[in-house]
Order: C-alpha cells, then structure tokens, then sequence
C-alpha cells in the first residue's frame, strides 16, 4: 500500500531545498558509482588482460544494457507507488554493488556486479525527477532541475579525483568501497526523512487513474518537442559522457602518466568547470529572459554546438598543455545541458507520464553513453590498432566520436518549434 503523500501545507520552501539536496545527492552518488570504472579502467584491463573493446564490454556495456532494461519499469512503478520507498531501495541497492565491485577477482564476475549497479541506478533518477516536479512548480523547475543536476560535475569529480587518489595509494578496488559504502547511508536518510508529495500538486492536470503504457507512449511520441530534446540530451550523452569514458585512459596512456593520474587530471574540470557551468545555467534559465522555453532551448543549441569545437580539437593536438585548455572548454558544457533538458522533458509530460518520460529519455542517453559509446570507441580503436590498444589507435577513436555533439545541438534547435504545439496537447489531456 502506498503511503500517505505530504500535502501542500506540509510543504515549505525549507522542504522544497532539503528534498532538492537530497535528491542531488543521489545523482551524485549515482555519476560517481558509474564513473568510477572510467578513472580505474586503465589498471582493470592490465590485471584481467582485457583489449579495449572488451574493456568497454565488461565495464559499461554490462551496466549500460541492464540500466536502459530495468529504466522502464522501474519508471512505470514510479508513476503508481511510493516514489520514495523506491528510491531508498534502488539507492540501497546500487551502493551494495558498487561495493562488490572492489573484491571481484575476474571480468565476468565484474560484469555482473556492474550489471547490479545498472540495476539500481534504473530506479534512482526518474523518481528524483518526477518527486522534484511536486515540490516546484513549472516555472520554477529548470531551475530547480539544475540544481539537481549539480550531482553530475560533483559526482564524477567523486569518481575521478577521490577514485584517482585512492587508486593510486591503495590500489583500484577501494575506489569502490569508499564511494559504495556512503551511498547506504544515503539511502537511511531518504527512508527516514523525506515525505511522498502529492502528484500534479502544481499542474492543470490532475487525472488520478495512470495512463496505460500504450496510452504514454501514442502521447509521448505526439510530444515532437519533447521528443527532439529526448534525443537532443541522449546525442549530448553520447558526445560528452562517451568521451569522458575513455579519457582518462588516453591521458595516461598518451602522455605516460600513472594509474588513476588521468582522472587526477580531471577531476578539478569536473568539479569547478562542472558545478560553476551548471551554477551559470542555474542562474540563466531563473532569469526573466529565459521565462519563454524557447530561448533556453536555443542557449543550448548555440553552447553544445559551439563547444564541439574544442572537444574534437582536445584529442587533435598533441600537446598537453593544448589539450587541458581544450577539455576547459568544453567538458563544462557536458554539464549545462542536464537540468534545462531534464525541465523541459517533464514539461513536455502529464503528471502521470512524468516517470517514464524520464526514463526514455535516459534510455536513450544511456544507450548511447553506456552501449554504443564503449563498444563503438573501444571497437574503433582495437580495429585502428590491429587489436593491440595503443594512445594513437584511442586517440583516432575519440576523434571520430567528437563531431557527434553538432548532431545534439541540431535537436535543440528543432525542438523550439513544436512547444507551443506540445502544450496545447497537455491542457487537452487535462
């Protein structure tokens, strides 16, 4: 039986930050548990003899192939039961995992171990996204999503610089222990302290009976908008999460650095670059200028497209110095796009479609981030390299991949003109 939601009244701008906090939090821990592998990578596939396309396979394809499985109807709970006891299971459940992976002794007991974290982490953002939307109204929520998204920089800085650090001095299996272990008492916390709000509380749209899943998905594919900023954010995830997976290695393998060094390197583009981007966004998009969705969606068209350019040109040059000049340009942009793309997602949803909204448009990220981008760079470096990774063979890879972010950007821009179109549909399904 589901519990008794908090009514408005219950809810005061205190709460509304807290469960913001909160839920960032979770979003940290969530980047940081998935990111982690990225920063050990190189040393994984040293001990188990792996080849680059398997290294991809075992570490991101195996979480990524799980995580877009159980997205949906983890999503499709999300929009009928208690989002909150969801969530601490599902934050409880990726920590434990994330936990394992330090004591595996083999690759495919790896696998599996990141097959229990792409489990969890399927029940973790949708909920957030969709109990956020019940503490802020719709005006207020890109803004409130950015915040939000604040959990992506300040993760993978977790899963770059403490992952690196502790990789170094003790060896690449305690850089899971001490970002899974955290993520337990995360879990405490959310059980005991935040309280389910009412659905559609801030919306015109208050239907009690849930849609059926043919019912969500003929409405969500009328939503063009939405669907253009779907792909817009799955084809940012596939340009920028897909060459941040790799990098790390090509850093230390191109310019003869240590293990977890590359994700040393990082971790303060991450963590200053990423959090000071989505600040910036954060206070863009509360603006009264960015008022008219429109505009937002054209601010991300321009920054995506224009950061593309230093993000091919990164992996181009050969000079060190060069190449960190570039990832300062454009590793933030990876991050301005989340909260802005996350608000109009749930914008472009009913109330009772919020979840699963949100879960396609993860899917579709996660395909590409966490299948086609490990498979696709490790598969084009093996085939560059003959079957022996070399930096030059990963660094050819990562170029090819690069350009994809202009194919992001051309989303955003399409998506601006069938807002007004998607929510006159909203009001009419009121």
């Amino acid at each position: 039986m589901e519990a008794a939601p908090a009514t408005p009244a219950d809810s005061t701008v205190v709460q509304r930050w807290y469960v913001l906090i909160i839920t960032m939090l979770v979003y940290t821990f969530s980047i940081a548990d998935r990111y982690v592998i990225s920063t050990v990578l190189e040393p994984i596939r040293l001990e188990f003899h792996l080849n680059e396309t398997e290294a991809g396979m075992f570490t991101g394809v195996a979480l990524g192939l799980f995580y877009v499985t159980m997205g949906l109807p983890m999503s499709w709970l999300a929009d009928r039961r208690n989002r909150k006891n969801l969530l601490t299971f599902a934050v409880a459940a990726w920590s434990v995992m994330t936990t394992l992976c330090g004591y595996v002794t083999g690759p495919i007991q790896l696998m599996f171990a990141r097959i229990g974290v792409g489990i969890g982490e399927a029940g973790g953002t949708p909920p957030c996204n969709t109990i956020i939307a019940d503490y802020f109204p719709p005006a207020r929520r890109p803004m409130a999503t950015t915040i939000f998204a604040l959990g992506a920089p300040i993760g993978a800085w977790l899963g770059s610089d403490l992952a690196g650090q502790v990789a170094h001095l003790y060896g690449w299996r305690n850089s899971f222990l001490v970002l899974g272990v955290p993520g337990l008492v995360l879990a405490t916390v959310i059980f005991f302290t935040i309280k389910e709000p009412p659905r559609g509380r801030y919306d015109s749209c208050t239907k009690e009976i849930p849609p059926s899943v043919g019912e969500t998905a003929r409405f969500m594919w009328a939503q063009r908008g939405g669907v253009h900023v779907m792909m817009g954010s799955g084809l940012s995830a596939l340009w920028g999460w897909g060459l941040m997976w790799f990098t790390p290695a090509y850093i230390e393998r191109m310019y003869h650095m240590g293990d977890g060094s590359g994700g040393v390197l990082l971790s303060p583009i991450h963590m200053i670059g990423g959090v000071g981007a989505s600040l910036l966004t954060a206070w863009l998009v509360a603006r009264p200028e960015f008022a008219d969705p429109r505009r937002i969606l054209r601010l991300l068209a321009v920054v995506t497209a224009l950061a593309t350019v230093p993000s091919f040109y990164a992996y181009y040059t050969h000079d060190m110095w060069v190449m960190q000049v570039m990832l300062w340009l454009y590793v933030p942009a990876i991050y301005f796009y989340l909260g802005p793309s996350f608000a109009a997602v749930q914008n472009a949803a009913p109330p009772r479609m919020r979840a699963i909204f949100i879960a396609v448009s993860l899917l579709l990220a996660n395909v590409f981030n966490l299948i086609v981008a490990p498979w696709f760079v490790g598969s084009l470096s093996d085939y560059f390299s003959g079957g022996q990774p070399t930096a030059e063979s990963l660094r050819m890879a990562l170029l090819v991949l690069a350009p994809s972010g202009f194919w992001a950007a051309f989303h955003y821009w399409r998506a601006e003109r069938h807002l007004e179109a998607d929510a006159k549909r909203i009001a009419e399904h009121a």
